[in-house]
């Protein structure tokens, strides 16, 4: 039997919670709903997500504080909604560990388009794998067949964004890619977003799978051109 993906909708406002529910449960989704961060995370303790559309500003918990705390244990893909088209508040989201955002107003039918891009982009459909990619350089290795980074051996928790942009550096070691080819390839040919935001994936990246992340051994910096993943570690 198929898993039947579900959905945790957390909004202020019932028009966008009821409009959102009624798209998702249309296209074969299971829906859940919160009001505010503090209801969400309740829900969260007793039914898992596979994931989260998120409302950057709530009462009670806001979108920010509420994914710093779920991060801190889950990393469930998040969609960020924003009322505001300050460039300022889309890194922010991301910064503490979103996976994608969305400026309100916002067409439903782009929502719902990106909520399958990011479940699929986080291993979470049907499709099959060939062939899964599998290295180890260093005391890093990235296993795409269980979505796994390790370092020194130990697990490191990454978003599903994250972990994609890794990967496809990983495969193609030494070659440099522009900004706009990694938004293209790991946010899809129709995302509208600027090349900050995969600077903003690259550096939490170097938080956690660099030994010392001022000092990059595994993701280098091609000044004025893009990033690179090298397999030529000591």
């Amino acid at each position: 039997m198929t898993h039947q993906q579900r959905i945790l909708i957390v909004d202020d406002e019932p028009g966008i919670r009821k409009v959102l529910e009624r798209y998702l449960l249309r296209e074969g989704f299971l829906v859940e709903m919160a009001e505010n961060g503090k209801q969400a995370l309740e829900i969260i303790d007793q039914v898992t997500p596979d994931l989260i559309i998120l409302d950057l500003i709530m009462p009670a918990l806001d979108g920010l504080e509420m994914t710093r705390r779920l991060r801190a244990k889950s990393e469930i893909p998040i969609i960020m909604l924003t009322s505001k088209d300050e460039e300022s508040d889309k890194l922010a989201g991301l910064e503490v560990g979103a996976d994608d955002y969305v400026t309100k107003p916002f067409s439903v039918k782009e929502v719902v388009a990106r909520v399958k891009t990011v479940l699929r982009r986080a291993g979470k459909t049907n499709q099959a794998a060939t062939q899964p990619f599998h290295v180890s350089v260093g005391a890093l290795t990235i296993d795409e067949a269980t979505r796994t980074i390790l370092l020194n051996e130990q697990p490191v928790k990454v978003s599903a964004k994250q972990f994609d942009l890794l990967l496809f550096l990983a495969q193609h070691p030494g070659q440099v890619f522009s900004r706009e080819h990694l938004l293209n390839k790991i946010w899809g040919y129709d995302y509208v977003g600027n090349g900050r935001i995969v600077d903003v994936h690259i550096r939490r990246l170097r938080e956690k799978v660099e030994p010392d992340s001022a000092a990059p051994k595994y993701l280098l910096t091609e000044w004025s051109v893009g990033y690179k993943f090298t397999n030529e570690v000591l």
